[in-house]
């Protein structure tokens, strides 16, 4: 798997699981919280997956990454943790020596590098664990695993791919409208506009069908 290739210093070959050692991880984690949690990681690493295909990214490593990105809601019971998933999930993929997908559980949350525009409601981290968030968006340099898997989280739910603009609605909708959700917004699009041309079309042609139903059905 992309044997030598560095993300910004980490070997992938070393700090990335097989997609069979994945699968088993991931139905690990399903029974220990099998919520809807699960389907959109699914949605995430099936989008991820396809886009990398068509622009030169590792498709299986799009994948792995999809998959593990929100795997932090594992530890979740009844919609609560000890912690935000985001920490959740980086903690459990360092303890695993997956350092790469436990940068992707960090940064997909953060499209404006910004931590005061978390869209989560579950930011239930202790103040030492908040600025340890803070400092690794801050001083991270998003490559593009980084901004396919924020892309995809943002194309990903557990019914299926919408268009990325109906689930921005959606979150604003769960969580409010802020000083942040322009400068969100803008992040979002900004990372579809990059894609969009290293693929050479516009993604939602990627996805048609799905796109169609969801928005006509």
């Amino acid at each position: 798997m992309m044997n030598g290739i560095k993300l910004n210093g980490i070997k992938l070959e070393s700090s990335i699981p097989t997609r069979a050692e994945a699968e088993d991880i991931f139905a690990w984690a399903y029974e220990k919280n099998p919520e809807p949690w699960a389907k959109h990681c699914q949605t995430v690493a099936r989008a991820a997956e396809t886009i990398a295909s068509k622009c030169g990214l590792n498709p299986e490593t799009a994948y792995i990454m999809g998959l593990f990105h929100d795997i932090g809601y594992c530890f979740y019971k009844n919609g609560k943790g000890s912690t935000c998933h985001i920490y959740s999930g980086y903690k459990l993929m360092m303890e695993k020596g997956y350092e790469a997908v436990a940068r992707i559980c960090l940064t997909h949350s953060f499209p404006s590098k910004d931590f005061r525009a978390y869209g989560g409601s579950d930011m239930t981290c202790s103040e030492e664990e908040k600025s340890f968030i803070s400092a690794f968006i801050a001083e991270v340099e998003y490559d593009d695993y980084d901004k396919l898997i924020q892309l995809c989280d943002c194309y990903g739910t557990a019914q299926g791919i919408v268009p990325v603009e109906k689930r921005l609605m959606n979150v604003v909708m769960r969580h409010g409208f802020n000083e942040f959700t322009v400068n969100v917004w803008e992040s979002f699009l900004g990372i579809k506009e990059y894609f969009d041309a290293k693929c050479g079309t516009n993604i939602n042609n990627l996805f048609c069908d799905e796109i169609k139903k969801s928005v006509f059905d």
